[in-house]
């Protein structure tokens, strides 16, 4: 069975052209549920360049779906054998104004767009820019 990644290495995620805001802002919660972008953040600002991209995302998915410890690697394994969205796709990109940095072991952390590591990112030509995608078709 193939298995697919999210990593990537040594390139910015930049900000999607269409997200709403200036600055990078802390997703509100829903009610008292947390959202995928609610626990994309608590784990990247709690552990920056601590996780692959692949972790981070089938963390989240095993929050959401309350897996064990014993369902995680059947679960990992058919996780990553469809491709997934990458961070590129994240509300974190797309809506939050957080960049996300990945670095030579695909480890990654996030910048919030008004930050003055994010220009830097922005501005260092020798690692990869791609953007987040756009909300909105058009």
């Amino acid at each position: 069975m193939k298995i697919h990644t999210t990593n990537y290495k040594n390139v910015f995620i930049e900000v999607a052209e269409d997200c709403p805001v200036d600055m990078g802002v802390i997703p509100p919660l829903k009610g008292d549920k947390k959202t995928i972008a609610n626990m994309q953040f608590e784990i990247l600002n709690k552990a920056p360049y601590q996780y692959t991209s692949d972790e981070v995302l089938f963390q989240v998915f095993a929050n959401r779906n309350d897996l064990t410890q014993e369902e995680f690697a059947q679960a990992k394994s058919e996780f990553f054998s469809k491709g997934q969205p990458c961070f590129r796709a994240s509300p974190l990109t797309k809506r939050y104004g957080f960049g996300i940095h990945c670095n030579e072991e695909s480890k990654i952390a996030m910048y919030g767009m008004e930050t003055l590591e994010y220009a830097k990112y922005l501005a260092n030509k020798s690692i990869g820019k791609v953007k987040a995608m756009r909300s909105k078709r058009g």
